[in-house]
């Protein structure tokens, strides 16, 4: 059996295109670098920790392919990915729920001044890819069917006993786990995740909240989320008031600037001790 499975977050079409449109292909130089980023974590950078990585960022993108895919500027979103930007932006100011009833393309581009007079570059970046994936996935229909069912696929194949999602990733695995309820996992980790983001992520889900409330996947035997203390996405960072079932919320401060990357989430050392039950005996080296 194998012990772990990650699950990607946002702004990987890229690994699809450098593999020449292989999922596949994409899913495995992801799956050596998380093993190197874990490993640094764990002080053993050499080990094989990851199965394999559930990749689906090429359902979220248009049918065309053969077209390289480049990020819209901040100012230059419509909907309803710039829904997702003032929806968003709002959870990190409150004051800007007050630009309501400006237009689309106005507001994209004052949100776009703010983010980057406020927060810099980097959350500019993160805007970029966060809100159009967003908006893809929680869109609806075939992109969020086939996201969703990239990642259950995964999950059965390989059996892991661990599953570390990271970002959207952890919406797509949560919703996943909730379609397929056969599916069975000893331990989910969530990292920087947004599945508790009002307005933007959390009603939206899949099966829906009840009474304010998600639940932990009836597959999942426990549930870990960790969360950066500057991480924009990860809003709010403590699930545990949102789902029942989430063991504990976990709070790391990785970097003030690279806040959400996996590669700081994996390598700070934050879930090394829940990994600690499954790291003798595995067939990669645990």
């Amino acid at each position: 059996m194998s012990e772990i499975v990650g699950v990607h977050g946002i702004g990987k079409y890229r690994y699809y295109e450098d593999a020449g449109g292989s999922p596949g292909g994409a899913a495995e130089a992801m799956r050596v670098k998380w093993d190197r980023y874990l490993g640094r974590g764990l002080g053993r950078e050499n080990g094989e920790y990851f199965s394999e990585i559930a990749y689906y960022a090429h359902h979220l993108r248009p049918a065309d392919r053969n077209r390289p895919v480049r990020r819209t500027p901040v100012g230059q979103m419509e909907a309803p990915a710039g829904l997702v930007l003032a929806d968003w932006a709002a959870q990190l100011d409150g004051r800007l729920r007050g630009l309501a009833g400006e237009t689309l393309t106005g507001l994209a581009h004052r949100l776009a001044g703010w983010l980057l007079d406020s927060l810099g570059p980097h959350a500019v970046r993160f805007a970029e890819d966060f809100c159009p994936e967003v908006a893809a996935y929680l869109g609806g229909g075939a992109p969020r069917s086939r996201a969703r069912d990239a990642v259950a696929d995964t999950i059965r194949r390989r059996e892991p006993r661990v599953v570390i999602a990271h970002s959207l990733g952890s919406v797509v695995t949560y919703e996943a786990l909730w379609a397929q309820p056969e599916l069975s996992v000893e331990l989910l980790i969530t990292l920087g995740s947004p599945l508790g983001m009002r307005d933007v992520v959390f009603e939206r889900l899949l099966p829906a909240p009840v009474s304010g409330r998600g639940t932990r996947p009836p597959g999942v035997g426990r549930w870990i989320n960790v969360a950066d203390k500057d991480d924009i996405a990860a809003i709010p960072p403590d699930l545990r008031g949102c789902f029942e079932g989430v063991e504990r919320d976990v709070t790391c401060n990785i970097d003030p600037l690279d806040f959400h990357t996996v590669r700081n989430y994996l390598g700070c050392g934050a879930i090394n001790d829940f990994l600690k039950p499954y790291m003798s005996g595995n067939q990669h080296g645990l």
